[in-house]
């Protein structure tokens, strides 16, 4: 795992991915605070893995996973919400989203989740 691209219009949830991939050695990690911002820096840069929000001003993380789908089929996309349900989770799912973290998470489950898909 080389680079990650963490987006959230949350600092603090920026700030704990980024603390939580360091300690799995993952010190590459680009930060966006929406959507709009997310999919201008993966059209320009390689990542190995994509941590989004699901509800953000400007674009959605659901419509950001539609649009790097649309550019990449292969890179891990990993959505953190306060959407639990299930009509979401599968609708998530079915537009290419590969796993997904309810919050309020702790760093513990962060990094659990975050092990499934981080590889050194």
């Amino acid at each position: 795992m080389k680079r990650v691209l963490a987006v959230d219009d949350s600092t603090m949830i920026r700030v704990v991915v980024k603390k939580t991939l360091s300690t799995m050695g993952v010190q590459d990690v680009v930060e966006a605070e929406d959507g709009l911002k997310a999919l201008e820096l993966f059209r320009t840069q390689q990542f190995d893995l994509v941590f989004s929000d699901w509800n953000m001003p400007n674009m959605t993380g659901l419509e950001l996973v539609r649009e790097i789908r649309k550019l990449n089929r292969e890179v891990p996309i990993i959505m953190i919400t306060t959407e639990g349900s299930r009509e979401k989770v599968v609708s998530a799912i079915q537009e290419g989203v590969n796993d997904y973290l309810v919050k309020p998470f702790t760093p513990v489950s962060l990094r659990s989740k975050l092990e499934k898909w981080v590889t050194e």
